[in-house]
């Protein structure tokens, strides 16, 4: 498959939104709504506004929603299990806000775990990935004895060891301290950039300080 280069909403939903009756005044529910590769997007909202539920929407994982998305200009609703297991092996990365890190094994072999699926990063990069983000001494230790932001951090090594046209990351700096969201902002931006991907990132309040030309998205 080629390089998925937009992902576009058009008047989509959630369908609790909608079976409520809800207001919305944003730039992304009952809108059309296309985002780029190559972009950077912060989409900004309050708990409770869906931004989770639609990074699970663009992943796949959920589909109770009303409206059209498309990925790169299919209809998701026609997309097999075999189609999103592609997109995701190959062209959509995520880090979910829960971020899903096995709690018994060590923070390496969590992210090794992917690797072997995707066979993206040397075993040594990966290594080099940990130090960067000052996770070198806390490598092999299991993922449930890290803090919070430790986690954020390993599920974002993890995140980025497979190559993507899109970067979906659910609230990655509602747990890290400026220097070290600085950090992990800088190494998501360099990998996208080295591959001509789009991030997507979504905030509550502490946005991801990623740099350069980015799109607000209010929710």
């Amino acid at each position: 498959m080629q390089s998925i280069d937009t992902i576009s909403l058009d008047g989509v939903i959630p369908e609790v939104f909608a079976a409520e009756g809800a207001e919305v005044a944003g730039d992304v529910w009952l809108s059309a709504l296309t985002l780029h590769r190559g972009h950077t997007y912060c989409i900004e909202a309050g708990s409770g506004h869906g931004k989770t539920s639609l990074c699970a929407y663009l992943y796949g994982l959920r589909t109770d929603y009303r409206g059209r998305i498309c990925i790169g200009g299919r209809d998701a609703a026609s997309l097999r299990v075999a189609d999103w297991c592609g997109l995701r092996r190959r062209h959509i990365a995520y880090m979910p806000q829960g971020l899903d890190l096995f709690p018994e094994l060590s923070a390496l072999d969590n992210v090794m775990l992917k690797n072997r699926l995707t066979d993206f990063r040397s075993e040594a990069e990966i290594r080099a990935d940990f130090d960067r983000l000052g996770l070198a001494d806390r490598i092999d230790r299991p993922a449930g004895r890290l803090s919070a932001g430790q986690q954020q951090r390993v599920a974002l090594i993890r995140a980025l060891c497979q190559p993507f046209d899109f970067l979906l990351l659910d609230e990655p700096a509602s747990h890290l301290d400026p220097a070290n969201n600085r950090l992990a902002a800088d190494m998501a931006a360099e990998r996208a950039a080295a591959q001509g991907a789009a991030v997507v990132a979504t905030s509550v309040g502490t946005p991801f300080a990623l740099a350069g030309d980015i799109t607000i998205l209010q929710l």
